[in-house]
Order: structure tokens, then C-alpha cells, then sequence
């Protein structure tokens, strides 16, 4: 009898674990400051992260340069350069958003490795995306990963993003990374390249 409640209790334990991380984009409407991403996504904006592997331990780090405008229609574009460390300097990588508006509090958001749109939805300070990433790897392979990213403004100028990389439903990694809106004097990228000539588009 006492293996059968060890049993039940440990099945009440589970679910309730898998209810506390159930999180949705409404648990932060109430929470500021307030995260409007055709305001904060405008301009120039630059961001620093590093990807870790399952296990939590550092892998590469990166910088990247975004390019944000929107047009009258309310549709974005994010047109993001990435510097890998494992990278020489000037081998980017490039990754081009489209959001579309999608109703109240929501885009749907599409990029030349992202073929099927992902749904972004938006509250109070917190951004939520899940999307399948086809990731082209150095040696000309494609992955298909499955992301589910959060963002989170902690003041006017910067956001914490924080992406679980999965696939076939494991999880296979995360990405950390902060971004901020830049100054006048920011490049965003290493090697004090204000404009690069970016030719590959491999992410």
C-alpha cells in the first residue's frame, strides 16, 4: 500500500512540476516596463549571447548587429549580422525577420531559415515565439531545430532573450543572449566594422 501512495504522490509531484512550467505570454500582461516591439525593434540595436549545450556549458558566444525598421502597414523587418567567435572575423551569418501583424498582440514572423511562420505574441514586458529553425551548418548540412523563445525588457534600452533549442522533442540546448538599443558610438560587431559587407547567409 505505502508503494501504491509513493507512486500517487510522485505523479501529483510530476504534475503539478509540469503545470508550474507551463508558462504563457498572459502571465506577464501585468508586468512592466511595458514591451511594444515595433518601439523597442526600431533603429539600430546591438546584442551579445553565448549558446550552451544540454548540459549548460558554453559552446560559442556571439555578437550581432540589428537593423530594424517597420513600414505603414505595420509590417517589420529585422535584419540581423551575426559574429560567431569560431568564426574568422567577417565570416557572418545573416538572418532577415518579416513580422506581419497577426490580430491584437501578435505577428506572424518569417525568415530565409525560417520557411514556416512562427507565431510571436506579446504582453506586458515579455515577448513568446515558438518557430523550426533550419539551421545550415558550417559543413553545408541543414538542421531543423525547434525554438521556443521568451524576451523580457528590464528597462527601456535592454532585453534578456533567453531560446530552448530542441529537437524530436529533447531539448539540445539554449541560447542566452541581451539586447540593447544602440548609441551613436556602438558598432555591435568585433573588429570596428561599422558596415559590413556580409556575402553568406548561412543562418
Amino acid at each position: 500500500m505505502k508503494f501504491i501512495h509513493s507512486l500517487a504522490a510522485l505523479a501529483a509531484a510530476a504534475a503539478l512540476l509540469a503545470g508550474c512550467s507551463s508558462t504563457r505570454i498572459q502571465d506577464y500582461a501585468n508586468t512592466g516596463p511595458q514591451l511594444v516591439p515595433s518601439e523597442f525593434f526600431n533603429g539600430r540595436l546591438c546584442a551579445d549571447g553565448v549558446v550552451k549545450n544540454v548540459s549548460g556549458q558554453v559552446t560559442r558566444h556571439f555578437s550581432a548587429r540589428i537593423l530594424a525598421s517597420w513600414d505603414a502597414t505595420g509590417i517589420g523587418t529585422l535584419d540581423e549580422t551575426f559574429q560567431f567567435n569560431d568564426r574568422p572575423m567577417g565570416d557572418y551569418e545573416k538572418r532577415i525577420w518579416t513580422l506581419v501583424p497577426d490580430g491584437e498582440g501578435a505577428y506572424l514572423a518569417r525568415a530565409n531559415d525560417v520557411p514556416e511562420a512562427g507565431r510571436l505574441e506579446f504582453a506586458g514586458n515579455s515577448v513568446h515565439m515558438n518557430y523550426v529553425l533550419h539551421y545550415k551548418t558550417a559543413d553545408g548540412e541543414t538542421v531543423k531545430l525547434t525554438m521556443d523563445d521568451w524576451m523580457h525588457l528590464v528597462s527601456n534600452r535592454s532585453l534578456m532573450n533567453e531560446t530552448r533549442m530542441s529537437k524530436f522533442g529533447f531539448t539540445v540546448g539554449h541560447i542566452v543572449l541581451s539586447i540593447r538599443q544602440a548609441g551613436p558610438a556602438d558598432l555591435c560587431l568585433p573588429g570596428n566594422i561599422a558596415n559590413p559587407n556580409i556575402e553568406r547567409i548561412s543562418m
